[in-house]
């Protein structure tokens, strides 16, 4: 299913964005001049992960990073007009690719549906962080 979803991202959402990109402009947008560690844990990236996505995005231009006035080594992020505009047009392709993904799903199902793959994807993230897991056999 994960990579079924990707190709349509890149076809029909944005060939150039990626998911964690997009998390983490809508995350900027949500929280405005939040630090980029703390923006991290919402988009469920590791920091080292994080500086990646953002350096990224800031040399396309969509947000920009300053430094805190209260600790130079904190870098606040806020997004650019072209971030904006970006990320308008990203959700609006997003969601119209979602409602034609749960298109196959009866109409009275969707809404159970999509909190079944929210459920299962944040017990996802969970698993992720757990320790190695042991081979049972």
């Amino acid at each position: 299913m994960y990579q079924a979803y990707l190709a349509a991202w890149n076809r029909h959402v944005d060939s150039v964005l990626t998911g964690p990109q997009f998390a983490v402009l809508s995350a900027v947008r949500a929280y405005p001049d939040s630090d980029q560690s703390s923006l991290a844990g919402a988009v469920a990236l590791d920091t080292s992960t994080m500086a990646d996505v953002c350096r990224r995005l800031e040399r396309r231009g969509l947000i920009a990073r300053t430094e805190s006035p209260y600790d130079a080594r904190r870098k606040l992020l806020s997004l650019t007009d072209d971030g904006a505009a970006a990320l308008a047009e990203v959700t609006r392709r997003t969601r119209r690719l979602d409602q034609e993904l749960l298109a196959a799903v009866p109409e009275g199902r969707r809404r159970e549906i999509a909190g079944l793959l929210n459920t299962l994807g944040a017990h996802w993230e969970a698993v992720a962080e757990l320790p190695p897991l042991d081979d049972p056999g």
